[in-house]
Parts: C-alpha cells; structure tokens; sequence
C-alpha cells in the first residue's frame, strides 16, 4: 500500500495500523511454513525475554509476555492494542475489520485467559 491509497476515512495513524498488523500477520503465516511456535514452546518465551540484553523488565513482567504469547493470534493483538497502545475499540475495530462486540469478547476473554495462568 502506498500513501496514495489512504482514503482519509479514519485517522492516518489507524491506517498504519491495519498496514503493519497485515504485514506482521503475513509475515507470521510465512514463517509458519518454515517453523511453527508449538503451545509447549510458550514457556521458553519467558527464558528468551530474560536473556535478551534489551529486556530490562522483571519476572512479573516476564510471566505475563509468557502468558500473552499463549493466547490465540486474534486475542493476543486485540489485548496488545487495547492494553499497550491503549486504543479504543472503534479504532480497533477498524483496523480489525470486525465489531466492537466482538472485540470486547476477545479482550475479555484475553485478560480471563492470562489471569488464569498467572495464577498457576
């Protein structure tokens, strides 16, 4: 996409939005036929953030990257967005190309989801 294809119909940063969450969840689906991220490999997230050299976080912090790279690939960028980047849901739901209700679900069911397995 080019800046040219920006119709002006929500705001310029909600299009880079949509334009960087479809090239990520292409590039994912790419890498899925090279190597797959197996739900048993979820815990060596938590190791990985803790050795990487950029990560200045704590075990809390760790625990939860853990649990987040549990959910499913919808959940886990709903939360992202709404948790992280702090956007409303109409700004989701444009990016996403679904409802807000929908949206709502998933972000409910996220947090249940990690607050569920922080509590292991």
């Amino acid at each position: 996409m080019n800046i040219d294809s920006f119709q002006g119909k929500s705001q310029l940063s909600t299009w880079m939005y949509r334009i960087a969450i479809n090239e990520s969840i292409d590039f994912l689906r790419r890498q899925r036929n090279v190597s797959t991220l197996d739900i048993d490999d979820a815990p060596n997230v938590a190791n990985q953030l803790m050795s990487d050299d950029y990560f200045d976080g704590d075990e809390a912090q760790a625990m939860l990257q853990q649990a987040i790279a549990k959910l499913p690939e919808v959940q886990r960028t709903v939360f992202n967005l709404r948790y992280y980047d702090d956007m409303k849901y109409s700004e989701i739901s444009k990016i996403l190309n679904t409802s807000v209700g929908a949206l709502k679900a998933s972000y409910h069911i996220a947090v249940k989801k990690i607050k569920e397995e922080l509590d292991k």
